[in-house]
């Protein structure tokens, strides 16, 4: 009996796309908050006993603010990497398919960079034949210096000894 192959994750949770925009919506909350005591502290006249009491509550806002943004950026931080993939789980195996998604388009988009790059496209020609079947590749030794050479090399590339 063989055992289930598991598919690679292709595609983020619902879950987590909802924790991410969350967290996202806590920290522009929390920076609204934070923001607004600057406001409130300029546009601040009056008595003294009045400008005390709104100046508390301005700090509890501005400390409110700050809370946001950062329990905020930990959700968020929980949503676009999963439990393991943040760090609350600590499970190599689970955070390994947590951040899945990520490393394959960081895959994806390197095999693209490489494959703009004239050389690399030579390279991967030259293995490959005009079917797409990998072909063995073929070196010679030199007799002389022992240094490989293509196969279809008459000298060797290092010390010019005929092969």
């Amino acid at each position: 009996m063989t055992e289930p192959r598991n598919e690679p994750q292709r595609q983020i949770s619902p879950e987590r796309k909802f924790l991410y925009y969350l967290g996202m919506g806590m920290v522009a909350i929390g920076f609204i908050a934070f923001i607004s005591t600057f406001f409130g502290i300029a546009g601040d006249s009056g008595s003294f006993e009045r400008a005390r009491d709104r100046s508390q509550s301005l700090f509890a806002r501005a400390v409110i603010g700050m809370l946001l943004i950062m329990a905020g950026g930990i959700v968020m931080r929980v949503g676009f990497a999963g439990k393991a993939g943040s760090g609350l789980v600590l499970d190599p195996e689970k955070a390994r398919k947590d951040v899945e998604p990520w490393a394959r388009m960081a895959g994806g988009i390197t095999s693209d960079m490489l494959s703009e790059v004239e050389p690399v496209q030579r390279v991967v020609e030259h293995i490959t034949n005009d079917k797409g079947e990998t072909k063995p590749v073929v070196k010679v030794r030199c007799l002389k210096c022992h240094a490989l050479n293509d196969e279809t090399a008459k000298f060797c590339n290092q010390c010019g000894a005929p092969l």
